[in-house]
């Protein structure tokens, strides 16, 4: 049977005691636990200059609008065909997006890979409280602060330095939030697959709201080329906003896709970059690797991938919505 929240046992008492019930266990139809972190609803205008009083659409899931949504604390491991958010582990890697996706959903109702709009939901509230989570985004530390660093999981032959750190094994700079309570390595360590966006030929086509258990036959082909007038590789200048065509009522300032690009960006969006290959079908991946320096962060974007992609720099993380 599927987890029970209303059951108390020591781990769950331990982890929600010490973050004041930000964090929970959960524990999937097997019984294993993962450490997942509860993002309250809030409202597009909390988050977005001049947007709707309405719920983001992280919150909206099949027309409900849903108090809460909980995310996967640490990037994800796999253990007997399941996702798990554990602390201290080496992320999985070299997995392309539909396994990454069927580990999450093997885990239960409920449970889903996480989806763009939730990160973006997350990295437009860094962006609102003025904070920008750090990572490692450089050799096992962060390029801004090389003091930071994580655990070495993971070590790159090819540049001869440390690649994947454990998952939290950076300080509270690593989290959303800078607090131990938040979500580790949104920035760096390993590029992430999200569901909800891709893009054909540079057509985006998107997930409505939240509905994260809607087949990629029902996501809605906006007919708007997102990388026309883009140069693959540059920095985040400004985001697309206003509404999203085909659509009944979607926004595109929630989705976080960026509307324009430079060789500097904007430290609105932490000067991360934006990458994307126009031709074919591609899939998101989302925060940036070891690798990536200055470019990697929240609100990074590449649009690169194809659905067939692994990497030893490629992960993911599930989140669960009730």
């Amino acid at each position: 049977m599927p987890f029970v929240l209303s059951i108390k046992d020591t781990y769950r008492q331990a982890v929600e005691a010490a973050s004041g019930g930000k964090n929970t266990v959960m524990y999937d139809d097997k019984g294993n636990p993962s450490i997942m972190v509860m993002v309250p609803k809030f409202n597009i205008s909390d988050v977005v200059a001049g947007g709707a009083a309405s719920p983001h659409p992280a919150f909206i899931v099949d027309g409900v609008v849903k108090s809460e949504i909980w995310i996967s604390k640490y990037q994800n491991i796999v253990h007997d065909g399941r996702a798990y958010s554990i602390p201290g582990q080496d992320p999985q890697t070299s997995i392309n997006y539909d396994t990454a996706k069927g580990y999450c959903t093997a885990k239960g109702p409920g449970w889903h890979l996480m989806t763009n709009v939730e990160w973006a939901a997350i990295a437009l509230w860094c962006k609102a409280n003025g904070y920008q989570p750090r990572g490692n985004n450089n050799y096992g530390s962060d390029i801004s602060a090389a003091y930071e660093r994580g655990k070495e999981t993971y070590f790159d032959s090819g540049a001869g330095k440390t690649g994947r750190v454990a998952t939290g094994s950076g300080p509270a700079a690593w989290s959303h939030d800078g607090t131990p309570d938040g979500i580790y390595d949104l920035n760096g360590n390993v590029w992430e697959w999200v569901q909800g966006l891709k893009i054909i030929d540079g057509i985006a086509y998107v997930m409505i709201d939240n509905n994260f258990n809607d087949l990629e036959s029902e996501w809605v082909n906006t007919g708007v080329n997102i990388t026309t007038g883009m140069t693959s590789g540059q920095k985040i200048l400004t985001m697309r906003s206003g509404a999203v065509p085909n659509t009944p009522s979607l926004d595109w300032g929630p989705l976080a896709i960026p509307a324009t690009a430079d060789g500097t960006g904007s430290s609105d969006y932490g000067n991360d970059g934006y990458w994307f290959d126009a031709t074919g079908e591609r899939l998101p991946i989302r925060g940036g690797s070891w690798a990536y320096g200055s470019p990697a962060g929240v609100f990074a974007l590449n649009l690169g991938a194809p659905r067939s992609g692994v990497s030893t720099y490629l992960g993911f993380r599930s989140a669960f919505i009730s």
